[in-house]
């Protein structure tokens, strides 16, 4: 059902945990499947420097978390908004159809963090 590298994210996930003061927090659920996705960011000069994410749900769900906080570590805030959910199923090399919403959930989740830390940064 789930190919190798799907797998890994899942036993294997990464940048797994919160961050004590995130400078943004992003949080989404899906009443679909039940999953809940929160996402922590660590900004430093409009670049993500730490993105550290708990999730509760399947196993895709938690692999996608994992994929999109390790796609995101390193761009700027602009370039992670760009993150599609397309592109963290392609990186993990394809989710089941059925399972494809959670691709949704890790995008939307990072872009919510960071949206998070926009309103919290915006000069009048």
């Amino acid at each position: 059902m789930y190919n190798d590298k799907v797998l890994g994210h899942f036993e294997n996930p990464r940048n797994v945990g919160v961050i004590e003061n995130a400078d943004g927090i992003g949080e989404v659920g899906s009443p679909v499947c039940g999953d809940m996705m929160y996402f922590y960011i660590k900004v430093e000069n409009d670049k993500l420097v730490d993105v550290k994410f708990k999730t509760f749900g399947c196993a895709a769900a938690i692999a996608v978390s994992s994929m999109a906080s390790e796609m995101a570590i390193g761009m700027s805030l602009d370039e992670a908004m760009k993150i599609t959910s397309s592109d963290v199923a392609k990186e993990l090399g394809g989710l089941p159809e059925r399972k494809l919403h959670c691709s949704n959930l890790g995008a939307d989740a990072l872009h919510k963090a960071i949206e998070n830390y926009r309103g919290k940064n915006t000069k009048d």
